[in-house]
């Protein structure tokens, strides 16, 4: 889909994908793969197109900040407390950023004062994502 680059002028090309991520409930459709989900997460975050191999929940970097990305068992276990909500023990095995991050998952058992220390963002899935 084109569209007005972010710096003004120009157009940038997006593919868009076949089906709707989302149910017309706002939830993320079963069938929705890491990378498919990791592509929209990406845009949602910069305004451009997300060129990575999605094979890590660490997405990339972008103006100095890292933007991770947990769904569908990318750390390798699909357990709730286990891969897909932020706890103590899933940041510890990310892969480190010395820096701001933003981090989508589904929920988040980190408090207020950790997520400060650590510079993160907690954006909650799929409500963080406007659809």
């Amino acid at each position: 889909m084109p569209g007005l680059s972010p710096e003004g002028g120009g157009f940038q090309f997006c593919t868009l994908s076949a089906e709707p991520l989302f149910t017309p409930q706002g939830q993320i459709r079963d069938d929705v793969t890491f990378a498919q989900l990791a592509e929209f997460v990406w845009f949602a975050e910069t305004g451009t197109g997300y060129s990575g191999k999605a094979d890590s929940p660490l997405l990339g970097m972008h103006e100095g900040r890292a933007i991770y990305l947990l769904y569908k068992g990318i750390l390798k276990d699909k357990a709730v407390d286990g891969g897909n909500v932020l706890t103590a023990a899933v940041f510890a095995i990310l892969p480190t950023f010395d820096g701001p991050k933003t981090i989508y998952a589904a929920a988040c058992r980190l408090g207020a004062p950790r997520l400060q220390r650590e510079q993160i963002a907690f954006k909650q899935t799929p409500y963080a994502l406007a659809v």
